[in-house]
């Protein structure tokens, strides 16, 4: 990978967030990244941050690249294929970031042949903790998807899921995030109704989602197993689950997950 040419196609908070993992984590060097974007002054800030070459031009970025991320809303997806499709070459392989877009429709809007792996990132990206799902076209080769891999690696983790899956991993991973910043703003708000300050109470209810989190992926544990751990007999963590149980947490989240993984698929039919 070190001497391959990574291209963006879009160099907003995804795309961005991607460079610097690759470049922090050694993947390529930053003068073999290269990135086209509309806004010009936040392309000369990355270039003068990063040291990547920049452009307005996307012709000049895939020209120059034998990886293409095109890292564009769903909405402008087709004008940029529709662009791109003269100077996409067998040599090149192309990973789309754009949720909701299925791998055919950029193997009917490229040339025959045309290699290309989907993968569904989330915005944890910018902080280098990314759950990332790759699904590989019926083009793209073994290596193909091991370059994946490595890329979407550098900023967190990554899998590989049949396409079929993608709308749940957009559901679960994408959306997650998002739910799971107002578990932490509840839980803080509870230590404030107690006494505690805001400050302490957000940096603790933080710190304590990502430590369950790391013990559940660290062990290989059941979540259960590890939540059986802290509920000792009559204690006071038996009662705070209670109350959960009682607001039918178990039910409200997967509900998130389904009611967003199927908004997903209306989105992809579009």
């Amino acid at each position: 990978m070190e001497n391959r040419k990574i291209g963006f196609i879009g160099a907003g908070k995804m795309g961005s967030a991607l460079m610097q993992g690759i470049i922090k984590a050694g993947i390529v060097n930053s003068e073999n990244i290269s990135a086209s974007d509309v806004y010009e002054p936040f392309l000369k800030e990355l270039k003068t941050k990063l040291g990547i070459q920049v452009s307005t031009d996307n012709a000049i970025i895939v020209q120059a690249s034998d990886i293409l991320i095109l890292a564009v809303k769903p909405q402008t997806l087709g004008s940029v294929l529709a662009n791109l499709k003269t100077y996409i070459t067998s040599d090149k392989l192309v990973i789309s970031i754009a949720a909701g877009v299925p791998l055919s429709t950029y193997e009917d809007a490229l040339p025959e042949g045309t290699r290309v792996v989907r993968v569904m990132p989330n915005i944890a990206a910018t902080v280098s903790e990314a759950a990332s799902a790759i699904s590989p076209g019926k083009n793209a080769t073994s290596e193909d998807l091991r370059a994946a891999l490595a890329i979407f690696s550098a900023v967190g983790t990554a899998v590989q899921v049949p396409e079929s899956l993608m709308d749940a991993v957009t559901g679960l991973s994408g959306s997650g995030p998002a739910f799971i910043f107002p578990v932490i703003e509840a839980m803080a708000d509870g230590a404030v109704l107690e006494g505690m300050d805001r400050k302490s109470a957000l940096t603790l209810a933080a710190q304590t989602v990502l430590g369950a989190a790391k013990m559940v992926l660290e062990t290989g544990m059941h979540p259960g197993e590890l939540k059986d751990m802290v509920t000792s007999p009559a204690g006071t963590t038996i009662q705070g689950i209670h109350a959960l149980e009682e607001a039918g947490i178990r039910a409200a989240f997967m509900n998130a997950v389904i009611r967003a993984s199927e908004r997903s698929k209306e989105l992809g039919k579009k």
